[in-house]
């Protein structure tokens, strides 16, 4: 015994299927910025403004918008991260890594100085 749907049956589970895997899809792929506007472990602010607006430097995903960006937590000491940022877009004016601002001598160190 087999079961048949209508054509139209057939075209209907087609079309959700179709569309939970593009929201699914879309879910996905727009992690990365949802969480920039929450706030991510490390917020950096840049002397000027950043060219990229994404970019992956040392193995953490930053996401910059004017002079602000933000990442989420990478494996390297706050230092390093901060570091690889400098080099990618210049003088940070100030780094925060969980909430904590970084010394002003670290910062230093940060910006090759």
């Amino acid at each position: 015994m087999s079961i048949t749907l209508p054509r139209t049956g057939r075209l209907a589970i087609f079309a959700t299927a179709l569309v939970y895997t593009g929201l699914s899809f879309g879910i996905a792929t727009s992690a990365a910025p949802v969480q920039a506007a929450g706030g991510g472990y490390y917020t950096a602010t840049l002397a000027t403004p950043a060219d990229a607006k994404s970019e992956v430097l040392g193995g953490v995903a930053w996401n910059c918008q004017g002079t602000t960006c933000v990442a989420g937590k990478g494996d390297a000491r706050p230092l390093r991260i901060c570091r690889g940022l400098a080099r990618k877009f210049g003088a940070v004016s100030s780094f925060k890594a969980n909430g904590e601002d970084m010394a002003a001598e670290e910062l230093a160190k940060c910006n090759g100085q």
